[in-house]
């Protein structure tokens, strides 16, 4: 189901983009802003590993450093056919993991000396086989595909701060296109448009990290693990947030600014208490777990 809704939300912002590039910019300026955002966004997608690596300064370890690690990591490659990737820590109490890479021979794992002190070995298996499962299912090249889309109607929305003052770009029948919407048309476009898209472009985010909860609960045939370490890393992250740039945040495996949000349309991630609620609901399928009664 979350994989048809991200192919909806995807198919959802490409029609987006051709509208309003059709509408603001004309084919022309629609076709520029798009190749302009692809670069950019290639750019991004062939370096953010040692990008965002460098950023929070991480640091490779081997397996005489983190034997634990090395273990559950190797076991979990083998499990799902996945190339053993790099290990590295970042020197922060606040606990959180994400991984990175452009493919998954080029990928690397990434967990917080906070995350190693707060959960036992069956919860970093949790964790772990989530940041493997994003991995697996190639939710990096969806995100740079989502980030290209979404950066083109952002530009097109400055194409048409341009195209109010001195009538547009691209050919007659493009100007004559826009100029039916109007200045109150244009300008609703102009500011909706690249809301719109963020909004979708989150949401695609939260999809992919619903599936990732769900790959690695059958990856591990242990939902209930990810859910306890879930729980303690959003109660531990309130009180320890992780100072990240925001535009690296939908990364980590809980947000780690600040945990939980109240405006779930803006956020990089789906609410913990409905993510624990999806795993409670998976293990009695996978086991017949009988969940005890929580209040959160």
């Amino acid at each position: 189901m979350n994989s048809f809704k991200t192919f909806l939300l995807m198919l959802a912002l490409t029609l987006l983009f051709v509208f309003v590039g059709q509408m603001i910019g004309g084919t022309q300026g629609m076709i520029t802003a798009f190749i302009f955002a692809a670069l950019t966004n290639f750019f991004a997608y062939w370096f953010s590993d040692k990008i965002v690596l460098l950023m929070y300064g991480a640091k490779e370890v081997k397996e005489s450093e983190l034997p634990e690690i090395y273990t559950i990591v190797r076991n979990l490659t083998q499990k799902s056919g996945l190339p053993m990737p790099k290990i590295y820590i970042i020197n922060t109490p606040s606990p959180n993991a994400f991984a990175t890479g452009r493919n998954p021979t080029k990928a690397a794992v990434a967990v917080t000396k906070g995350i190693l002190d707060l959960l036992d070995e069956k919860e970093l298996e949790g964790v772990i086989a989530h940041e493997l499962s994003h991995i697996k299912n190639r939710d990096t090249l969806i995100s740079v595909i989502a980030a290209t889309i979404a950066g083109a109607i952002y530009m097109l929305a400055r194409i048409a701060q341009y195209a109010l003052m001195f009538g547009g770009m691209g050919s007659d029948r493009d100007r004559d296109s826009r100029n039916s919407l109007g200045g109150i048309g244009m300008l609703l476009v102009l500011i909706v448009a690249p809301i719109a898209a963020m909004i979708i472009q989150l949401a695609i985010s939260r999809s992919r990290e619903y599936i990732a909860d769900e790959t690695a609960s059958r990856m591990t045939g242990k939902p209930m693990e990810l859910a306890n370490a879930l729980r303690k890393l959003s109660q531990t992250v309130k009180r320890i947030p992780f100072e990240t740039n925001p535009a690296t945040s939908h990364l980590f495996i809980v947000n780690p600014l600040k945990g939980e949000t109240i405006l779930t349309l803006f956020s990089t991630h789906p609410p913990i208490t409905e993510r624990i609620k999806r795993l409670e609901y998976l293990a009695t399928q996978i086991s017949g777990y009988n969940i005890p009664e929580i209040i959160y």
